[in-house]
């Protein structure tokens, strides 16, 4: 049976793709840095899953001996690690980048860059002694080096850089038992998408139109993720959720049909 870990997973699209994967009868690791969110949401899955699927590991993503130790538990834990999910990310607050706190820069930098190439050096390093596996880092706005938005820029800028990071491992770990590749999950609704505006109400009903055509629920995305994070095999491969095709639609269905992805029953997501 498949071990899979996903960092940054006790909420959002994280903790969705755990749920979907755990529903295909793979064993889990939820990662987080709050360890009461790690426990709430392991006891969560267990009783719905049960407990001899569901691990949970609280760690920062930033600092390299927890990461290793992450890999060390979950080895011990479930035997091996076949998937390793490089998800934890975070936004930098809605600003000029000029305008922002050193600290948010940093925190941007070291979580969605450092945090991703801490758990490539950690995943690839221990598959390639135990037989291999399959390296997933998750892509977002910037990564396309098309993308630019004024507020988004040390998160964009990240992005583009992880982007390098899975297309320049995917050639390094060539020929090896190991494979890289890059999960694109598009405009999801989660506390990522919203909270850079919180403080922006204005700025917020102009984003929303948006992301009301072009965005999905977590529910709605993840089981495709899972499904051909299972099944892809080919190193180098991107496991794209919204191509251009979909974009294409959802544009032209916004035209007869207005959906509302942040009306009050959706907010849990």
């Amino acid at each position: 049976m498949e071990t899979i870990v996903i960092t940054g997973s006790t909420r959002g699209i994280g903790l969705g793709l755990a749920r979907e994967f755990l529903k295909r009868g793979r064993h889990v690791l939820i990662n987080g840095r709050n360890e009461k969110a790690v426990l709430s949401q392991r006891e969560t899955l267990s009783r719905e899953f049960g407990p001899h699927l569901v691990a949970g590991f609280a760690c920062d993503v930033t600092q390299y001996e927890q990461v290793k130790a992450m890999w060390d538990f979950a080895v011990k834990t479930f035997g091996k690690v076949d998937i390793w999910i490089n998800n934890a990310g975070v936004m930098n607050g809605h600003q000029h980048t000029w305008e922002l706190d050193p600290k948010d820069l940093k925190a941007t930098v070291d979580i969605n860059l450092l945090g991703a190439l801490y758990g490539c050096k950690v995943a690839i390093q221990g598959m390639l002694q135990s037989g291999g596996g399959h390296v997933y880092n998750f892509e977002g706005y910037g990564s396309n080096g098309r993308q630019f938005h004024p507020f988004m820029t040390p998160y964009g800028s990240t992005k583009s850089a992880v982007r390098y990071l899975t297309r320049s491992l995917s050639r390094e770990t060539k020929g090896t038992s190991v494979r890289v590749g890059a999960i694109a999950p598009g405009i999801v609704v989660t506390d990522l998408l919203r909270d850079p505006y919180k403080d922006k109400p204005g700025e917020w009903e102009k984003a929303k139109k948006i992301f009301n055509i072009l965005g999905d629920h977590v529910e709605t995305v993840t089981p495709y993720i899972a499904d051909q994070v299972i099944k892809t095999k080919k190193s180098g491969q991107n496991i794209e959720w919204l191509t251009s095709g979909k974009v294409l639609g959802k544009f032209a269905s916004s035209l007869f049909v207005k959906r509302d992805l942040f009306a009050q029953a959706s907010l849990t997501h």
